[in-house]
């Protein structure tokens, strides 16, 4: 009986809705950011690349990108086996679907294919505005959600000004002229790599932050979104410290008003959990402080030379095994552990006169911890 609530509480995927901490938006099945599925899809093994997207759904994503866009792919009939095979899997499905590609016909493809609302990523008016109300209206008229990019024919957005400046015009037409609902709209506010070397690229990060802010306050019922890997691809190699900047992005930007990312679910460390010394220079770097002549980036790549030396060692710690069943039950709920459920539980239940005392004791304990740190923007998923 207390098995399953264990196992399953913190499972079930976040609506979209104001009251949302953040969204992750799951990035391995994409062929350009996952080795591994793009092997099973060249190969044609769709069978084994839902897998993948299980795996996603599992590690606490809450959407799914799906994106086919590859030189050795028939990429319109990749995206339309695998999104038709995506349906009929109901662990996959029963979360939202972002359809990824940088051709329309791909998309609107794919959108023949998802039941439901599903999250098209994405259009933009790079190549001017004429075609970007077309693609809208095509989105619109399949009733879904539109990522829109910060993107004109001058280019990629890459300061505060012009972020809120494209973003401000895409909104008014979208809203205005194609009747989107505010809340189906979600600015991708362009999240760059910073600690580059490059003395103007230091600022990205509080440009996307400043930017969350400013949009969130002009139109509160849109989404703000972003790559968050691209933030960290310094660091590509190291996932200590790509982890950690992370984590410590999210924790300003969530803040700010940013509503979800794409993200590996199942690497995104809890705040409280860096090492502080990692988490201190990140955070110099991520906030552009303490940064005059790259000064605080160099610190950042002589720490993370020692950790990459180092490896990423995991350690097993059983201490908390040492506590009552009922601090072990909590800390496993918090930690998602499972190892330990049929004999805690079983543990539990002779020490209390009803099951449903243990769920509402130690349980429920563990729940309020992990509702505070989703709230202080600390933990962003929950397996």
């Amino acid at each position: 009986m207390l098995k399953p609530y264990l196992q399953l509480s913190g499972l079930e995927p976040l609506s979209i809705r104001p009251e949302t901490n953040f969204v992750n938006i799951g990035e391995r099945t994409n062929v350009t950011g996952s080795k591994k599925f793009a092997r099973l899809i060249r190969s044609g093994n769709f069978e084994e690349a839902l897998s993948v997207a299980r795996d996603q759904v599992e590690n606490g994503a809450q959407v799914i990108d799906i994106n086919m866009d590859d030189a050795l792919l028939d990429s319109l009939s990749a995206m339309t086996t695998f999104l038709n095979l995506v349906q009929a899997e109901p662990e996959i499905a029963r979360i939202p679907i972002m359809i990824d590609s940088s051709k329309f016909e791909i998309i609107e493809a794919g959108l023949r294919c998802v039941q439901g609302k599903c999250i098209v990523n994405s259009i933009s008016m790079k190549e001017g505005v004429e075609k970007f109300k077309k693609e809208a209206q095509i989105c619109r008229n399949f009733g879904a959600a539109v990522v829109v990019m910060a993107f004109d024919e001058k280019g990629q957005a890459d300061t505060m000004e012009r972020k809120v400046e494209i973003s401000s015009k895409a909104y008014q037409i979208l809203t205005e002229e194609i009747g989107f609902p505010p809340q189906d709209i979600i600015f991708d506010l362009n999240i760059f790599a910073i600690a580059t070397g490059l003395e103007e690229h230091n600022n990205y990060a509080v440009d996307f932050i400043e930017a969350t802010r400013i949009l969130k306050q002009r139109f509160p019922l849109a989404k703000i979104s972003g790559g968050v890997s691209n933030l960290s691809f310094s660091f590509r190699g190291n996932e200590t410290v790509r982890e950690a900047m992370h984590s410590v992005f999210l924790y300003y930007a969530v803040k700010a008003g940013m509503d979800m990312g794409i993200v590996n679910a199942g690497q995104l460390v809890v705040y409280d959990q860096i090492e502080p010394k990692l988490r201190d220079l990140a955070e110099q770097v991520i906030l552009n402080h303490n940064n005059e002549d790259n000064g605080a980036t160099e610190a950042l790549i002589t720490f993370a030379e020692t950790v990459k030396a180092k490896g990423k060692v995991i350690k097993k710690d059983d201490s908390w095994r040492k506590g009552s069943v009922q601090d072990r039950l909590s800390h496993a709920l918090v930690n998602g552990i499972t190892d330990y459920i049929d004999q805690d539980t079983e543990e539990a239940r002779l020490q209390y006169a009803r099951p449903l005392e243990v769920i509402e004791g130690p349980l429920m304990v563990g729940m309020d911890i992990v509702g505070d740190l989703f709230g202080s923007g600390k933990m962003f998923y929950h397996r």
